[in-house]
């Protein structure tokens, strides 16, 4: 496994706070290896840039992308351990959600973290673990864009059901964490409709977040906001590959609003 494959490198504000103290846990000599390549006398950040410079903008992204990764697999870790146990068939779906996302170094890599991230989890105690995650939410918050973490908690939905079988602790472990990370049940239950959203005109005003009871102009509204937070442009900068993600979800909100659209005649 080649550090800096999927994560690595520039890994920004998650080396502090809780998130910091999984990061030396989990991937410790990546950790490492990211302080040797860019502590503070490097000229490689402490080079004058100017606001457009390329060189420093490839950095930020880098940095926001392995933010971002590893506080998916942090988060995926709860959900995956929500019911308490973790099944052979769970980690299967993470395995072929990572390698179908992101390939097969991310395959590889985020389950050799997650396997980590779980024994930290045993050797501190579920409670304790549990302060970690809300912890770590409240960090995620502070330094992550509200989009970025619309689609955290869309992964987090796509792994619950990618075995068909959405479990009642998984569904309240997800909106546990999207509280904490500042977003609202509502945005959950949006992201667990979205497959439906398409062919069920229940889970499409799901999708919307609106009553069926709506007006036609309070379902505009709604369509305009979530259409214009999840656009796909606004997590371009995580990399092609969470960006295709978003664009298959916005396409399911629009399919939703389609089928909504349809039958009020709009």
């Amino acid at each position: 496994m080649a550090a800096g494959k999927w994560i690595g490198g520039a890994l920004g504000w998650i080396t502090g706070g809780p998130l910091g103290a999984l990061v030396g846990f989990a991937m410790g000599y990546l950790f490492d290896k990211g302080l040797d390549n860019y502590s503070e006398n490097d000229t490689y950040i402490n080079r004058e840039y100017d606001d457009y410079g390329s060189t420093h903008r490839q950095y930020r992204q880098e940095e926001q992308r392995n933010s971002f990764m590893f506080s998916l697999l942090v988060l995926t870790a709860y959900i995956i351990r929500a019911d308490g146990k973790v099944m052979h068939s769970e980690m299967e779906v993470v395995r072929n959600f990572l390698r179908q996302n992101f390939g097969e170094s991310a395959k590889v890599q985020g389950e050799q973290i997650l396997l980590k991230i779980f024994e930290q989890q045993k050797n501190i105690g579920a409670q304790q673990f549990e302060s970690v995650i809300r912890d770590s939410c409240h960090q995620i918050a502070v330094y992550m864009p509200f989009e970025q973490r619309l689609q955290l908690i869309n992964f987090l939905t796509i792994i619950a059901r990618a075995d068909g079988i959405v479990a009642t602790e998984e569904v309240k472990a997800i909106k546990n964490v999207a509280i904490h990370l500042g977003l609202s049940i509502a945005d959950v239950e949006s992201m667990l409709n979205l497959k439906d959203g398409s062919t069920n005109l229940d889970a499409a005003y799901k999708v919307l977040g609106v009553s069926p009871d709506a007006s036609n102009d309070e379902v505009k509204k709604a369509y305009r906001k979530l259409a214009l937070q999840n656009h796909p442009d606004r997590v371009a900068t995580l990399g092609e590959d969470i960006k295709k993600a978003a664009e298959i979800k916005f396409k399911e909100i629009n399919a939703a609003k389609e089928l909504i659209w349809k039958e009020r005649g709009l």
